[in-house]
C-alpha cells in the first residue's frame, strides 16, 4: 500500500512538472511572437539567453519518467501516461527551441535589412492561431480531454493557409526589393517556424488521445 501511495505521489509531481514546463514554453512562445511586432532587441537577447531553462526541465522530466518506469514498472493506463509524458516533454522542448529560432531570425533581419525594410506580411494572425493550438494542447493535457485535443487538428489547416499567404507575400517582395532578398527569406522562415510549432501541438494532441483512449491517432499530414 505504501509503495502504491508513493507511486501516485510521484505521478502527481511528474504531472505538475510537465505542466510547469508547458507554462514556461507557452510564455516563451508568446514573447517570441510579440517581438515580431515590437522588434525589441532586449527581448530577443533574453529569449536566447533563457534557452537552458527548458532544456534542464526536459532532462529532469525524462529522468523522473525513467525512474518511475524502473522502480514501479507501471502497466495499462499508468504506463500510457508515462509514455505520453516522455513524448510530450520532447515536443515542448522543441517548441521552446523553435521560439528561440524565431528570435534569432528577427535578430538576423534587424542586423541585415536596409534601413527602410519592413515586414509587409502581418504574422500576428498566424502567431495567434499557433499560440491557440499550443494553449489548447496544454489545456487538453490538464483535463485529459480527447475531444479538445481533436479540435487542434482542425486549426492546422488555417495555419497552413497563413503560411502559404506569407510565402506569396515574400515572393512578391523579393521581386520588388531584391536588395532585401536575404531578409525576406528569413521572414518567410519565420512562417515555417510557426508552422512547425503547430505541428508540435498536433503531436501533443495525438499523445493526449492515446493517453485517454488508448488509441494511436495520426493526423492526415502526420507531422514529424
Amino acid at each position: 500500500m505504501a509503495k502504491h501511495m508513493h507511486f501516485h505521489r510521484e505521478i502527481d509531481e511528474l504531472k505538475k512538472t510537465i505542466l510547469t514546463m508547458g507554462t514556461l514554453v507557452e510564455d516563451r512562445l508568446r514573447r517570441a511572437c510579440a517581438i515580431l511586432h515590437t522588434r525589441d532587441r532586449d527581448q530577443v537577447q533574453a529569449i536566447m539567453a533563457e534557452d537552458w531553462e527548458v532544456d534542464d526541465m526536459e532532462i529532469r522530466v525524462e529522468e523522473e519518467c525513467l525512474k518511475i518506469l524502473a522502480l514501479h514498472q507501471p502497466v495499462a493506463r499508468d504506463l500510457r501516461l508515462i509514455v505520453s509524458i516522455i513524448k510530450i516533454n520532447n515536443e515542448l522542448e522543441r517548441i521552446a527551441d523553435i521560439a528561440v529560432n524565431i528570435a534569432k531570425r528577427i535578430s538576423t533581419i534587424m542586423a541585415t535589412a536596409t534601413a527602410d525594410f519592413s515586414l509587409r506580411h502581418d504574422y500576428q494572425p498566424m502567431a495567434a492561431k499557433v499560440m491557440e493550438m499550443v494553449k489548447a494542447s496544454l489545456d487538453a493535457l490538464v483535463t485529459e480531454d480527447a475531444a479538445l485535443a481533436r479540435t487542434i487538428f482542425l486549426m492546422d489547416d488555417q495555419v497552413n493557409g497563413l503560411r502559404d499567404a506569407a510565402y506569396k507575400t515574400v515572393i512578391e517582395e523579393i521581386g520588388r526589393r531584391p536588395d532585401n532578398a536575404a531578409s525576406l527569406v528569413n521572414a518567410y522562415l519565420i512562417a515555417r517556424h510557426l508552422e512547425r510549432i503547430g505541428d508540435r501541438a498536433i503531436n501533443i494532441a495525438e499523445e493526449i488521445i492515446y493517453l485517454v483512449e488508448g488509441e494511436i491517432v495520426r493526423s492526415s499530414e502526420d507531422p514529424v
